[in-house]
């Protein structure tokens, strides 16, 4: 019978193996949910959409709350960039972004497109990278995407070196799925593709070294790829893709105008990969045995110790640990090398994990994007600083904010850009996108003189207001903005805000920092 178009895919499942995590392999689907999501569903959706019970979900959301991966707010259960460690950890493995993202930045700078960066997963191609154009048409893709391969440019080039395994393994797909359901960052197919069409592409852009996308994904996009190879193998790294607008560009166009700054980019990155050097292994992360084993003793039943087990074990792999042995994810992780290896043979079932059997070691798929990347990805600062400036007001009873520094130089300003308000009848309002002088702002101070580790400001700016700041800095060390709390002065005496309200301000500084550092580590994170 054929497959019905209007309904979702049902494709076979692989079997589970025996020595499985079944706790993990829950959790796992619990936040591939929150993606498609979006990342916000409430518990009772994420109950329907997994088939869980909701005892069960409510155990998993818990777990991953305490980790901060998620946050319960009533409700709802809502990503947190913290996530983004997982995929920031086979992207520092797979070592392609840091080398080559400049690179790509700068062409999208010269030819004024979007250019991104595609890895193969599977039969679908996935974006590691984005540089994208500010206009009303723009590229909506983001990192951790995954396409179908025949609906885009990189696609043919990848399917060129397909064994008759991958081509069986994408006919099946094709047929079990003809609209292309399964793919959520895409429209669904209107029209069937040609019998034998997306091969013949596969064979012209192997012949080629170049492949085109005119208008496959939606009406007007049009994109031309070149692929960037190995220097150690010869084959495909990656593929750079420059994007436009049929306003702008045709296909043919992108072919003859583009194409050719494209190939030099391409063979420029090429060389930075053949004379890169072998990246010294970055210090894993420590203890979390014994933190996991805290948090069983604290929370009880209601955090799964073998879901936290093994989540952290995709955090062992990292820029200079792109392949790690059982040895080495146990000694990373603190776990026991039985635990370890159930958490790794549950994630090559999940394809999160390919095991290289010449060298008896683990590595990363383009798959752990898929837990929480794409939403998250294009998160903003204030988007990051709100819950914890809500934490920070309920906590202390006082108003806070977040602000930038938006005009440098004499007359410099500040920016609002986020805020709790206190339950107070009388407390400090000032509504975001407010600017004020930098220098008659506590936030104002602390991000002019960038080394200040606070600043307390009694009434200066106004009678009666008293406000306490500190700096937030991105992983660079930057100072990039401020977060402040807000108060009568007849709330608290200066001594006093000094000694209650800083360690608060200080810990909610942390916090926001701990999101930003994840966030920013492979996508731009908008400050304002």
């Amino acid at each position: 019978m054929p497959a019905d178009p209007t309904t979702s895919p049902v494709v076979p499942e692989p079997v589970v193996p025996d020595e499985a995590v079944a706790p993990l392999i829950r959790g796992v689907r619990v936040l591939r949910e929150l993606t498609e999501a979006g990342g916000t569903l409430s518990l009772s959706g994420l109950e329907r959409a997994t088939g869980l019970a909701r005892s069960t979900v409510d155990r998993i959301t818990s777990t991953l709350a305490r980790m901060g991966y998620v946050r319960l707010d009533g409700r709802d259960a809502v990503l947190t960039p913290r996530l983004m460690e997982l995929g920031n950890a086979y992207l520092a493995a797979l070592r392609l972004p840091a080398l080559l993202s400049g690179r790509a930045d700068a062409l999208a700078d010269e030819l004024d497109e979007s250019v991104s960066l595609a890895v193969a997963d599977r039969d679908g191609i996935r974006f590691i990278h984005q540089a994208t154009r500010r206009r009303a048409m723009s590229l909506s893709f983001r990192i951790g995407d995954l396409l179908p391969a025949e609906r885009t440019a990189p696609g043919p080039l990848f399917a060129s070196e397909w064994t008759d395994e991958d081509w069986r393994a994408w006919r099946e797909r094709r047929a079990a799925d003809p609209r292309d359901r399964a793919f959520p960052a895409v429209p669904p197919r209107e029209l069937p593709a040609g019998k034998g069409e997306f091969e013949a592409k596969a064979a012209q852009a192997g012949r080629d070294g170049w492949a085109l996308d005119d208008q496959l994904i939606e009406p007007g996009l049009v994109a031309v790829s070149v692929p960037v190879r190995d220097p150690r193998t010869t084959r495909i790294a990656c593929v750079v893709s420059v994007v436009s607008h049929t306003s702008r560009h045709t296909a043919a166009d992108l072919r003859d105008t583009l194409l050719p700054r494209l190939r030099t980019t391409v063979a420029e990155m090429e060389r930075e990969l053949a004379s890169a050097p072998e990246p010294d292994p970055g210090t894993p992360p420590t203890d979390l045995a014994s933190w996991i084993g805290a948090s069983k003793s604290e929370l009880g039943r209601d955090f799964v110790e073998s879901l936290a087990r093994g989540l952290t074990v995709l955090t062992a792999f990292g820029e200079g640990r792109a392949a790690l042995t059982l040895t080495d994810v146990a000694r990373a992780t603190g776990l026991a090398r039985a635990t370890a290896r159930r958490a790794l043979i549950t994630y090559e079932h999940l394809g999160l994990v390919r095991q290289q059997p010449e060298s008896r070691t683990f590595t990363l798929t383009p798959r752990v994007l898929s837990l929480g990347f794409p939403p998250l990805s294009r998160t903003s600062l204030p988007r990051i600083a709100t819950p914890h400036l809500a934490d920070l007001s309920a906590r202390v009873g006082e108003s806070t904010a977040l602000a930038v520094l938006v005009s440098p130089g004499p007359t410099a300003e500040i920016q609002y850009t986020a805020r709790a308000m206190s339950p107070r009848i009388m407390s400090v309002d000032i509504r975001v996108g407010t600017r004020l002088p930098a220098a008659a702002t506590s936030l104002g101070r602390v991000l002019l003189s960038d080394t200040e580790a606070y600043a307390l400001l009694d009434e200066d700016w106004e009678d009666g207001l008293r406000t306490l700041a500190v700096p937030l800095r991105d992983r660079t060390g930057r100072v990039v903005a401020a977060v402040n709390v807000a108060l009568h002065a007849s709330g608290r005496t200066p001594r006093e805000c000094i000694d209650e309200l800083l360690p608060e301000l200080l810990l909610t500084a942390s916090r926001i920092e701990t999101e930003l550092r994840a966030a920013g580590h492979f996508t731009r994170v908008r400050l304002l």
